[in-house]
C-alpha cells in the first residue's frame, strides 16, 4: 500500500483533526453508496480507510513513524506472523462496508475496540446519516446488504388500474409485487428488505423495481393521454352517426360528425391516463381512418368516376 500520508494528503505534522478532516472527506467522497457506478470509487475507499487505521491511531501513528510498522499495519521483520504470532499478535485481512476491505494487526495489546483500538467506522455514523443498526459499541453503524435492481413489464391497464405482478429478481428469487394504480413508464418501487442481507449483521438492502409499460396493441401513451385509432366506414364518414370506441375501462358510444374525414381527432375528456398528483386526468384522443371495403364494388367504382368527372375536388392544394 503506498504511503499514509500521500494517500490523506496530509503531511508528519498534521494534528489528529487535521488527519480525520482528511479522512472524512475521502470517506464521502469515494464511499461505494455514493458512487456504485464507478469501480475505483471501492479500492479508493478501502485506501483511504486502511491510511486512517493507521494515522488515526496515536499507538499505530507512533509505530509507523518509527519504522516498526509497515503502511498495512504489519511489524517490520515479522511479516511471516500470521495470526498465531509472538505475543498472540496477528494480522488478519476484514471485508468492510460496501465490499472494500480493511487490515487489521493486533500486536498483543489491548484489543480492536478497547483504549488502545480504532475503527474508522466509527465515523460512517456522521458522514452517513447512521445508516444500519447500532453496533455493540453503541455507535458504530452496521452496513446494510446491498440493494437489488430489478424491471417488470405490465400491460397499459396494469399501469393505470394497478393489480399483482411476479418479478424475478437477478438473484433467481421471485417476488409478488403490487402495482400502484397510475404509475408511469420508467417510474420505481422499493421494496424495503427485499435486497441482498447484511454480511454484517445489519438490515437486508432493498430491491429497486423499474416498471416498464408494454406496448399496447390499440392504445398509444401521450403524456396523461391515450391517442385510439378508430376504423370507421365511408358512409360514416359521409352521414355521421354513433360507432362504438374502446376505452380502458369499457366501450362508448362515439358521435361521428357528418363529413368527417379521416385523420379527424375527437377528444373524449377523463378517459386517458388516471390523474396523477397535482395533474388532471388524461384524455382519449380518437382518430378516424375511413376504410373501404375489401372488395371492389362496381356500384361504388361507378359513383366515384362519376364524382370525378363532375365533382372533383383539391384536397391537397395548400
Amino acid at each position: 500500500m503506498r504511503d499514509p500520508y500521500t494517500i490523506l494528503g496530509v503531511t508528519k505534522a498534521a494534528s489528529a483533526d487535521e488527519i480525520k478532516k482528511a479522512y472524512r472527506k475521502l470517506a464521502k467522497k469515494f464511499h461505494p453508496d455514493q458512487n456504485k457506478t464507478d469501480p475505483k470509487a471501492k479500492e479508493k475507499f478501502s485506501e483511504a480507510n486502511s491510511a486512517y487505521e493507521i494515522l488515526g491511531d496515536d499507538k499505530k501513528k507512533g509505530q509507523f513513524d518509527r519504522g516498526e510498522i509497515d503502511a498495512e499495519g504489519k511489524p517490520r521483520g515479522f511479516e511471516g506472523f500470521g495470526a498465531g504470532g509472538p505475543g498472540g499478535g496477528g494480522f488478519r485481512r476484514q471485508a468492510g462496508p460496501g465490499g472494500f476491505e480493511h487490515f487489521e494487526f493486533n500486536a498483543g495489546g489491548a484489543p480492536r475496540g478497547g483504549a488502545a483500538g480504532f475503527d474508522p467506522s466509527d465515523l460512517f455514523e456522521g458522514l452517513f446519516g447512521g445508516r444500519g443498526r447500532t453496533g455493540p459499541r453503541g455507535k458504530q453503524p452496521t452496513p446494510k446488504g446491498e440493494d437489488v435492481a430489478g424491471t417488470v413489464t405490465v400491460t397499459l391497464e396494469q399501469s393505470v388500474l394497478g393489480g399483482e405482478t411476479r418479478v424475478i429478481l437477478p438473484s433467481g428469487r421471485t417476488l409478488e409485487v403490487k402495482i400502484p394504480a397510475g404509475i408511469e413508464d420508467g417510474k420505481q418501487i422499493r421494496l424495503k428488505g427485499q435486497g441482498n442481507p447484511s454480511q454484517y449483521g445489519g438490515e437486508n438492502g432493498d430491491a429497486i423495481i423499474t416498471i416498464r409499460v408494454a406496448r399496447h396493441a390499440q392504445f398509444r401513451i401521450d403524456g396523461r393521454d391515450l391517442r385510439l385509432d378508430l376504423p370507421i366506414t365511408l358512409y360514416e364518414a359521409i352521414l355521421g352517426g354513433k360507432v362504438e370506441a374502446r376505452t380502458l375501462t369499457g366501450a362508448v358510444e362515439l358521435t361521428v360528425p357528418p363529413n368527417s374525414s379521416s385523420g379527424r381527432t375527437l377528444r373524449l375528456r377523463g378517459k386517458g391516463l388516471p390523474a396523477a398528483s397535482g395533474a388532471a386526468a388524461g384524455d382519449l384522443l380518437v382518430s378516424l381512418k375511413i376504410v373501404l371495403p375489401d372488395a371492389v364494388d362496381p356500384e361504388l367504382e361507378a359513383l366515384m368516376k362519376r364524382w370525378r368527372d363532375g365533382k372533383a375536388y383539391k384536397p391537397r392544394e395548400g
